[in-house]
C-alpha cells in the first residue's frame, strides 16, 4: 500500500500529468472553425439585398440587431430585416458590404489581445465589454451611435 508514496514528487507529477494529456480531446492544427461566408448580395432598383445576412449574424455570434444597426450607420442609409436577409436603402456593392463585414469583426468580434473570435458582449458598470471566452481578457467596445 505505501509503495506508491515512496515515489518522489517528480515522478508522481509526472504521473499525474500523463494521465490528464491522456484525457483530453484530439485538437486539430487548423483555424478551420471561424470561416466567415462570402458576402451575397444584389442591387434591385434603389435597394440592396443582403441575402445572407443571418447566416454571417450567426457564425460571428452576434445579435441581428448590433449588426444592423452598424450597418446602417456605416452606409449612411435605412435598413431592416426581412427573413433571413437584411435589405438597405440605396446601391450599396458586394465589395463595399463586404469591407464592412471585415470592419465589424475587426472591430467587434475578434478579441484584441489573442485574435480569437470567441467574444461576446458583457455589461458591468453601464459599460458594454468585449469579453474573450480563450484569453479572458476585457476590453471597452466602441458604442454604435
Amino acid at each position: 500500500m505505501w509503495e506508491k508514496y515512496e515515489k518522489n514528487q517528480d515522478e508522481i507529477y509526472a504521473d499525474v500529468l500523463s494521465r490528464v494529456k491522456s484525457q483530453l480531446p484530439e485538437i486539430s492544427g487548423s483555424d478551420d472553425r471561424f470561416i466567415i461566408p462570402d458576402v451575397e448580395s444584389t442591387v434591385e432598383g434603389n435597394r440592396t439585398f443582403f441575402r445572407n445576412y443571418r447566416d454571417i449574424v450567426t457564425t460571428l455570434n452576434r445579435s441581428e440587431s448590433h449588426f444592423l444597426k452598424f450597418f446602417t450607420n456605416e452606409l449612411g442609409t435605412s435598413g431592416n430585416i426581412e427573413g433571413t436577409r437584411a435589405v438597405f436603402q440605396g446601391k450599396h456593392s458586394r465589395v463595399q458590404l463586404a469591407k464592412l463585414v471585415d470592419r465589424y469583426v475587426k472591430d467587434y468580434v475578434l478579441c484584441p489581445e489573442c485574435g480569437k473570435p470567441d467574444t461576446k458582449f458583457i455589461q458591468q458598470n453601464r459599460v458594454e465589454l468585449m469579453k474573450c471566452d480563450a484569453c479572458g481578457s476585457r476590453s471597452a467596445v466602441r458604442s454604435i451611435s
